[in-house]
């Protein structure tokens, strides 16, 4: 299990398993953000807790930050879907350094291509710098 906090501790989320990667995303909303995410389900793998804001982006996602120190999260889906699962991905830059250091990297073009590309052999400990 990896546990993460925003810096003022009033947003908080688990992720009950250690997640098989940490995906990197150069969208025009993930590149801004700087941030790492794990995905599953929330309320099954991922469990949030504490007000949020979110920003909401088209139709179907949504950023969710804390509205006292700022820090983003988690993104969510905004429709559940046809089994009721709702998505959900947080950022793994909100735990602590070691809980998620050997985490390998994934890389999305979320800019252009839409697609996943190749492992680089990376993981989040390289980021961290």
């Amino acid at each position: 299990m990896i546990e993460g906090s925003c810096h003022c501790g009033s947003v908080r989320w688990k992720f009950d398993a250690d997640p098989e990667g940490a995906t990197a995303c150069n969208c025009t909303v993930c590149r801004r953000y700087g941030v790492l995410w794990a995905y599953d389900y929330q309320d099954e793998g991922i469990h949030v807790s504490g007000r949020t804001q979110a920003y909401t982006r088209g139709e179907a996602i949504e950023f969710h930050f804390c509205p006292a120190c700022g820090c983003v999260a988690y993104w969510r889906g905004q429709q559940a879907n046809e089994a009721g699962r709702r998505r959900i991905a947080v950022n793994l830059r909100l735990a602590e350094p070691d809980a998620v250091a050997r985490i390998p990297i994934d890389h999305f073009d979320g800019l252009d291509t839409y697609t996943d590309l190749p492992r680089d052999g990376r993981c989040v400990a390289d980021y961290w710098f």
